[in-house]
């Protein structure tokens, strides 16, 4: 075996179809196009989503809702978090980098305290925005609710 006679597997090449050349070649005359229509003439293509005139998926599916391109998502995290987290790590300041260190967010997220559960020591809270009722019960029991 040399160079001279390698040639592909059996079967795994085929001839090209040669439309548009004549007669004989049996694909002259309309070249697989059919006759008349949209789809026969040159230049035609074919829109995204058209279904041969039926009514496209994506004008018959519903529209509903509406996306606020000015909403501010916050991770919400409730006083009882706090209050664990102020016993486990004996702070008296809470602020966003704890929250980031104790895993609760990521650096790039906006923290909003809630809440849910009670504070049972004195804390000053950072965050970027709080719940009334959060305030409330920071400040009932003696703290501070820092706004960023």
């Amino acid at each position: 075996m040399n160079l001279s006679n390698l040639k592909p597997a059996e079967g795994s090449t085929r001839t090209r179809k040669r439309i548009g050349r004549g007669p004989g070649s049996g694909l002259g005359g309309t070249s697989t196009r059919g006759h008349k229509g949209a789809k026969s003439r040159s230049g035609y293509s074919r829109k995204i989503g058209f279904e041969g005139g039926q009514m496209p998926l994506q004008r018959r599916v519903p529209k509903f809702g509406f996306k606020n391109i000015n909403r501010v998502e916050y991770k919400a995290i409730n006083l009882e978090t706090i209050q664990k987290l102020a016993e486990v790590k004996n702070l008296t300041k809470v602020g966003v980098n704890d929250f980031i260190e104790a895993g609760y967010i990521s650096s790039n997220q906006l923290v909003k305290v809630l809440g849910n559960g009670s504070l049972t020591t004195k804390l000053d809270v950072e965050a970027n925005a709080f719940s009334k009722s959060a305030v409330a019960a920071i400040e009932a029991v003696g703290g501070n609710a820092v706004k960023l």
